[in-house]
Protein backbone atom coordinates (compact mmCIF):
# COMPACT_ATOMS: atom_id res chain seq x y z
CA UNK A 1 0.00 0.00 0.00
CA UNK A 2 3.28 2.27 0.01
CA UNK A 3 3.27 5.41 2.83
CA UNK A 4 -0.19 6.38 4.23
CA UNK A 5 -0.43 9.85 4.96
CA UNK A 6 0.12 11.28 7.84
CA UNK A 7 -3.77 11.98 10.02
CA UNK A 8 -3.62 13.04 13.96
CA UNK A 9 -5.74 10.35 15.58
CA UNK A 10 -8.88 12.06 16.85
CA UNK A 11 -9.92 11.24 20.86
CA UNK A 12 -13.07 12.05 20.35
CA UNK A 13 -13.20 9.31 18.00
CA UNK A 14 -11.83 7.01 20.19
CA UNK A 15 -8.57 6.15 17.05
CA UNK A 16 -5.70 4.44 18.22
CA UNK A 17 -4.11 3.11 14.82
CA UNK A 18 -3.35 -0.58 14.36
CA UNK A 19 1.09 -0.35 12.96
CA UNK A 20 2.13 -3.84 13.96
CA UNK A 21 2.23 -6.43 10.92
CA UNK A 22 2.49 -9.18 13.49
CA UNK A 23 -0.86 -8.63 15.24
CA UNK A 24 -2.17 -7.91 11.88
CA UNK A 25 -1.71 -10.81 10.19
CA UNK A 26 -2.46 -12.93 13.56
CA UNK A 27 -6.25 -10.76 12.75
CA UNK A 28 -6.16 -11.43 9.46
CA UNK A 29 -6.01 -15.11 10.13
CA UNK A 30 -8.41 -15.74 12.88
CA UNK A 31 -11.37 -13.96 10.82
CA UNK A 32 -9.93 -16.58 8.16
CA UNK A 33 -11.45 -14.66 4.93
CA UNK A 34 -12.85 -17.16 1.96
CA UNK A 35 -13.11 -14.91 -1.20
CA UNK A 36 -17.19 -15.09 -1.85
CA UNK A 37 -17.89 -13.53 2.59
CA UNK A 38 -19.64 -10.33 2.56
CA UNK A 39 -17.67 -8.61 5.04
CA UNK A 40 -17.92 -5.24 6.46
CA UNK A 41 -14.97 -3.68 8.91
CA UNK A 42 -15.67 -1.08 11.48
CA UNK A 43 -13.71 1.74 12.28
CA UNK A 44 -10.80 0.41 9.17
CA UNK A 45 -8.55 3.86 10.10
CA UNK A 46 -5.78 3.80 8.27
CA UNK A 47 -6.45 0.42 6.51
CA UNK A 48 -4.49 -1.32 8.37
CA UNK A 49 -6.78 -4.64 8.41
CA UNK A 50 -8.49 -3.06 4.54
CA UNK A 51 -5.92 -4.09 2.20
CA UNK A 52 -4.86 -7.51 3.38
CA UNK A 53 -9.15 -8.11 3.60
CA UNK A 54 -9.31 -6.63 0.05
CA UNK A 55 -6.16 -9.59 -0.93
CA UNK A 56 -8.74 -12.27 -0.15
CA UNK A 57 -12.36 -11.16 -0.69
CA UNK A 58 -14.52 -10.18 -3.95
CA UNK A 59 -15.69 -7.04 -1.78
CA UNK A 60 -15.35 -5.31 1.14
CA UNK A 61 -17.50 -2.71 3.12
CA UNK A 62 -16.25 -0.10 5.15
CA UNK A 63 -17.75 1.87 7.79
CA UNK A 64 -15.79 4.93 8.66
CA UNK A 65 -17.50 8.55 10.29
CA UNK A 66 -14.52 10.05 10.26
CA UNK A 67 -14.77 12.30 7.23
CA UNK A 68 -10.29 12.47 6.40
CA UNK A 69 -10.14 8.95 6.95
CA UNK A 70 -12.65 8.20 4.41
CA UNK A 71 -11.33 10.13 2.12
CA UNK A 72 -8.19 8.70 2.37
CA UNK A 73 -9.31 4.90 2.37
CA UNK A 74 -11.76 6.13 -1.01
CA UNK A 75 -8.02 7.41 -2.43
CA UNK A 76 -6.22 4.12 -0.74
CA UNK A 77 -8.71 1.93 -2.14
CA UNK A 78 -11.75 2.24 -4.61
CA UNK A 79 -9.14 1.52 -7.42
CA UNK A 80 -6.84 -0.64 -5.46
CA UNK A 81 -5.82 -4.10 -7.77
CA UNK A 82 -4.68 -7.30 -5.99
CA UNK A 83 -1.32 -8.42 -6.49
CA UNK A 84 -2.53 -11.75 -5.33
CA UNK A 85 -5.16 -12.66 -7.66
CA UNK A 86 -4.83 -9.39 -10.05
CA UNK A 87 -8.68 -9.21 -9.56
CA UNK A 88 -10.52 -5.83 -8.58
CA UNK A 89 -12.35 -6.43 -5.53
CA UNK A 90 -15.64 -4.35 -4.93
CA UNK A 91 -14.60 -1.93 -2.07
CA UNK A 92 -17.40 0.30 -0.58
CA UNK A 93 -17.03 3.09 1.80
CA UNK A 94 -19.69 4.08 3.95
CA UNK A 95 -18.86 7.52 6.13
CA UNK A 96 -21.39 6.98 9.25
CA UNK A 97 -21.68 6.54 12.28
CA UNK A 98 -21.69 2.82 12.95
CA UNK A 99 -24.18 3.17 16.19
CA UNK A 100 -26.55 3.72 12.96
CA UNK A 101 -25.58 0.63 10.76
CA UNK A 102 -28.50 -1.25 9.41
CA UNK A 103 -27.14 -4.68 8.32
CA UNK A 104 -30.95 -4.97 6.89
CA UNK A 105 -30.18 -2.88 3.97
CA UNK A 106 -26.55 -5.25 3.16
CA UNK A 107 -29.54 -8.50 1.81
CA UNK A 108 -27.40 -10.99 3.15
CA UNK A 109 -28.11 -12.37 6.62
CA UNK A 110 -24.62 -14.40 6.46
CA UNK A 111 -22.55 -11.04 7.13
CA UNK A 112 -19.24 -11.19 9.14
CA UNK A 113 -18.21 -7.98 11.22
CA UNK A 114 -14.65 -7.57 12.17
CA UNK A 115 -12.83 -4.45 13.45
CA UNK A 116 -10.38 -2.25 15.80
CA UNK A 117 -13.76 -1.03 17.65
CA UNK A 118 -13.49 2.97 18.96
CA UNK A 119 -13.24 1.97 23.08
CA UNK A 120 -15.12 4.81 23.84
CA UNK A 121 -18.67 3.06 22.09
CA UNK A 122 -17.60 -0.33 22.10
CA UNK A 123 -20.23 -1.67 24.58
CA UNK A 124 -23.18 -0.18 22.90
CA UNK A 125 -22.00 -0.45 19.48
CA UNK A 126 -21.68 -4.51 20.44
CA UNK A 127 -25.92 -3.96 21.66
CA UNK A 128 -26.76 -2.68 18.50
CA UNK A 129 -25.29 -5.16 16.64
CA UNK A 130 -26.87 -7.91 18.73
CA UNK A 131 -29.78 -6.37 17.95
CA UNK A 132 -29.60 -7.09 14.62
CA UNK A 133 -27.98 -10.87 15.13
CA UNK A 134 -30.31 -12.12 12.49
CA UNK A 135 -28.15 -10.61 9.88
CA UNK A 136 -24.85 -11.82 11.21
CA UNK A 137 -22.93 -15.37 10.71
CA UNK A 138 -20.03 -13.70 13.04
CA UNK A 139 -17.49 -10.90 14.53
CA UNK A 140 -14.26 -10.61 15.51
CA UNK A 141 -12.98 -7.77 16.85
CA UNK A 142 -10.78 -5.90 18.64
CA UNK A 143 -11.35 -4.48 21.85
CA UNK A 144 -10.12 -2.83 25.43
CA UNK A 145 -9.12 -6.16 27.45
CA UNK A 146 -10.87 -5.40 30.02
CA UNK A 147 -14.38 -5.37 27.81
CA UNK A 148 -13.65 -8.54 26.38
CA UNK A 149 -12.65 -9.95 30.10
CA UNK A 150 -16.44 -8.91 31.07
CA UNK A 151 -17.93 -10.23 27.91
CA UNK A 152 -16.28 -14.16 28.61
CA UNK A 153 -16.73 -13.84 32.06
CA UNK A 154 -18.52 -16.67 33.74
CA UNK A 155 -20.76 -16.23 37.23
CA UNK A 156 -18.64 -15.69 40.68
CA UNK A 157 -16.40 -13.62 38.74
CA UNK A 158 -15.94 -9.99 39.61
CA UNK A 159 -16.22 -9.15 35.81
CA UNK A 160 -19.41 -10.87 35.36
CA UNK A 161 -22.32 -8.85 34.89
CA UNK A 162 -24.67 -7.54 32.24
CA UNK A 163 -22.29 -7.50 29.33
CA UNK A 164 -21.51 -11.13 29.98
CA UNK A 165 -25.13 -12.92 30.25
CA UNK A 166 -26.67 -10.48 27.32
CA UNK A 167 -23.49 -11.43 25.28
CA UNK A 168 -23.81 -15.33 26.25
CA UNK A 169 -27.28 -16.22 26.35
CA UNK A 170 -27.44 -15.36 22.71
CA UNK A 171 -23.88 -16.33 21.16
CA UNK A 172 -20.39 -18.03 21.69
CA UNK A 173 -18.03 -15.70 22.93
CA UNK A 174 -14.60 -16.89 22.53
CA UNK A 175 -11.12 -14.62 23.85
CA UNK A 176 -8.48 -15.02 21.16
CA UNK A 177 -5.43 -13.31 22.02
CA UNK A 178 -4.24 -10.04 23.56
CA UNK A 179 -2.35 -7.13 22.40
CA UNK A 180 -0.10 -4.66 23.75
CA UNK A 181 -0.58 -1.22 23.67
CA UNK A 182 2.67 -0.44 21.29
CA UNK A 183 0.96 -2.51 18.53
CA UNK A 184 -0.55 1.05 18.37
CA UNK A 185 -0.29 4.75 17.41
CA UNK A 186 -0.76 6.46 19.56
CA UNK A 187 -0.61 3.62 22.22
CA UNK A 188 -3.57 3.38 24.82
CA UNK A 189 -3.24 3.46 28.09
CA UNK A 190 -4.45 -0.13 28.42
CA UNK A 191 -4.03 -3.60 26.84
CA UNK A 192 -6.56 -4.94 24.36
CA UNK A 193 -8.17 -8.55 23.46
CA UNK A 194 -9.26 -9.92 19.90
CA UNK A 195 -12.68 -11.49 20.33
CA UNK A 196 -14.93 -13.67 18.48
CA UNK A 197 -18.57 -13.54 18.87
CA UNK A 198 -20.84 -16.32 17.16
CA UNK A 199 -24.59 -15.79 17.53
CA UNK A 200 -26.73 -19.03 17.53
CA UNK A 201 -30.10 -18.69 16.76
CA UNK A 202 -31.17 -22.25 18.83
CA UNK A 203 -29.94 -20.12 21.80
CA UNK A 204 -31.71 -17.08 21.21
CA UNK A 205 -35.02 -18.95 21.08
CA UNK A 206 -35.00 -20.27 24.51
CA UNK A 207 -35.56 -16.57 25.58
CA UNK A 208 -39.48 -15.41 25.37
CA UNK A 209 -38.93 -11.76 25.46
CA UNK A 210 -35.48 -10.25 25.04
CA UNK A 211 -36.14 -7.08 25.99
CA UNK A 212 -37.48 -8.07 29.21
CA UNK A 213 -34.34 -10.22 30.16
CA UNK A 214 -32.20 -7.06 29.52
CA UNK A 215 -34.37 -5.03 31.95
CA UNK A 216 -33.92 -8.06 34.72
CA UNK A 217 -30.27 -8.58 33.72
CA UNK A 218 -29.74 -4.43 33.71
CA UNK A 219 -32.14 -4.08 37.44
CA UNK A 220 -29.61 -7.39 38.62
CA UNK A 221 -26.14 -5.68 37.81
CA UNK A 222 -27.29 -1.86 38.43
CA UNK A 223 -26.45 -2.36 42.16
CA UNK A 224 -24.43 -5.50 42.44
CA UNK A 225 -24.23 -5.32 46.25
CA UNK A 226 -27.93 -5.47 46.44
CA UNK A 227 -29.34 -9.29 47.05
CA UNK A 228 -31.46 -10.67 44.33
CA UNK A 229 -34.41 -10.33 46.45
CA UNK A 230 -33.79 -6.39 46.59
CA UNK A 231 -32.67 -5.47 43.71
CA UNK A 232 -35.60 -7.41 41.55
CA UNK A 233 -38.17 -6.26 44.21
CA UNK A 234 -40.14 -4.10 41.39
CA UNK A 235 -39.87 -7.22 38.72
CA UNK A 236 -39.75 -10.58 40.35
CA UNK A 237 -41.71 -12.17 43.36
CA UNK A 238 -39.92 -13.66 45.74
CA UNK A 239 -42.12 -16.56 45.46
CA UNK A 240 -40.93 -17.04 41.69
CA UNK A 241 -37.09 -16.83 43.30
CA UNK A 242 -38.43 -19.53 45.24
CA UNK A 243 -40.24 -21.93 42.80
CA UNK A 244 -37.22 -21.44 40.56
CA UNK A 245 -34.51 -22.46 43.41
CA UNK A 246 -32.91 -19.29 43.45
CA UNK A 247 -31.90 -18.19 47.08
CA UNK A 248 -33.51 -14.36 46.99
CA UNK A 249 -30.38 -13.72 49.46
CA UNK A 250 -27.79 -14.33 47.06
CA UNK A 251 -26.20 -11.35 44.56
CA UNK A 252 -25.92 -10.72 40.82
CA UNK A 253 -22.75 -12.15 40.11
CA UNK A 254 -23.94 -15.64 41.40
CA UNK A 255 -26.79 -16.01 38.85
CA UNK A 256 -25.98 -18.62 35.96
CA UNK A 257 -26.93 -17.05 32.18
CA UNK A 258 -29.48 -19.32 32.61
CA UNK A 259 -30.83 -18.89 35.81
CA UNK A 260 -31.34 -14.86 34.09
CA UNK A 261 -33.71 -17.00 31.39
CA UNK A 262 -35.18 -19.07 33.53
CA UNK A 263 -36.07 -15.57 35.83
CA UNK A 264 -36.95 -14.01 32.13
CA UNK A 265 -39.08 -16.54 31.19
CA UNK A 266 -41.10 -17.47 34.06
CA UNK A 267 -41.97 -13.72 34.56
CA UNK A 268 -43.21 -13.45 30.99
CA UNK A 269 -46.25 -16.44 31.63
Amino acid sequence: MGETPAHRARKRFGQNFLHDQAIIEKIVAAISPAKDDRIIEIGPGKGALTEPLLEKVKQLDVVEIDRDLANLLESLFTNHQSPLTNDKPKFTLHQLDALKLDLSGFACNQLRIVGNLPYNISTPLLFHLLSQANYIKDMIFMLQKEVVDRMVAGPGSKTYGRLSVMLQYGCEVTSLFSVKPGSFNPAPKVDSAVVRIVPDAERMRRVKDPVLLEHIVRDAFSQRRKTIRNSLKKRVEESILAELGIDPGTRAENLSVDDYIALANRVKT
